[in-house]
């Protein structure tokens, strides 16, 4: 016959609250991103508008944006003013200086979001599969050191 298991009380620790450090960054380089999840068009069509504003000064993707004829260019510049806002919320949030005409955007990228799959009826009484995709935007904008480019 096996022994009997003791039971052991375990004593209640107490833990001692503990403070959060909020860490600021006063680094050379201020950064926000925005997020544009499940917009309803192709990634490869947002892509082609995405490519041509990386790496460019937000006053400029903007005006290339304003003036393009893609209906992606609309959702990016949603995006993109997004970013910018988020940029100066956490700029005053932090009693900071940001100098808005000193951002660029760091890194712009489109993933593929779900698609949705529809059918539409074909010949022989069949039915095609239809995906109709959607796109997620990730911008991040950044504050330009200096002058150069």
């Amino acid at each position: 016959m096996p022994a009997a298991k003791k039971s052991v009380a375990k004593k209640s620790v107490a833990k001692k609250p503990t403070a959060k450090k909020t860490v600021v960054r006063r680094g050379p380089a201020t950064e926000a991103r925005a997020l544009m999840r499940g917009t309803r068009q192709s990634p490869y069509k947002m892509r082609l508008v995405i490519d041509q504003i990386r790496g460019k000064d937000v006053n400029d993707a903007l005006a290339l944006l304003t003036f393009s004829k893609k209906h992606a260019a609309k959702q990016i510049t949603k995006t993109l003013k997004s970013a910018v806002s988020n940029a100066e919320q956490a700029a005053r949030a932090t009693n900071a200086a940001l100098d808005v005409d000193a951002l660029y955007i760091k890194h712009a990228i489109v993933n593929e979001g779900p698609k949705l799959k529809r059918f539409m009826p074909a010949a022989q009484g069949r039915a095609t599969p239809i995906h109709k995709r959607t796109s997620h935007v990730e911008i991040v904008v950044a504050e330009r050191n200096g002058g150069g480019r």
